[in-house]
């Protein structure tokens, strides 16, 4: 069972300058992303960074906002939050890779995302992964965009050089 695994947490990056996170989410269980919404802040805060939250309409919108705002808006990274339980039909599974497959896009291009939407069998499964003082998958979506933002601010800047690497 998951709960009785040990699992390593990277330490939270520090920054020199100001973050911007917006978190993109989903509120179709309000409840659920409420706390999950939560868990994201208290990790984003926890690294001085400054937060933004936006609501959109499902999970599959997520996605579409956070590109809009890369374009559009001056924010470091991304933190996607909302709840997929899956259901009678196989909606479930068009939501839950289509989501998730867009997100990785939108990463593969370089913004720094930080993927919390759970996608889950039950209402149960659903609110340990929300509780800040449980799986807290709210504050590990916040820690991983913080974590690649602190990669790309490492790595901005530096010559790639031309020609073969000896």
């Amino acid at each position: 069972m998951a709960m009785a695994e040990t699992h390593y947490t990277l330490p939270l990056p520090t920054f020199d300058a100001s973050v911007r996170l917006l978190i993109v989410v989903a509120p179709y269980y309000k409840d659920i992303t409420d706390k999950l919404i939560a868990g994201a802040q208290g990790v984003a805060g926890a690294c001085g960074a400054e937060v933004e939250v936006v609501e959109v309409p499902g999970a599959l919108e997520v996605p579409t906002a956070i590109a809009l705002a890369e374009r559009l808006a001056k924010f470091d990274g991304y933190v996607a939050l909302g709840c997929i339980i899956r259901g009678e039909t196989t909606h479930y599974d068009t939501v839950c890779n289509d989501s998730s497959r867009a997100l990785s896009l939108l990463g593969l291009q370089g913004a720094c995302i930080g993927n919390g939407i759970l996608t889950v069998e039950n209402r149960p499964q659903a609110e340990v992964r929300s509780d800040p003082a449980g799986q807290n998958k709210g504050g590990g979506a916040a820690a991983a965009a913080l974590h690649l933002i602190a990669l790309s601010r490492k790595w901005a800047g530096k010559p790639k050089g031309i020609g073969f690497r000896a």
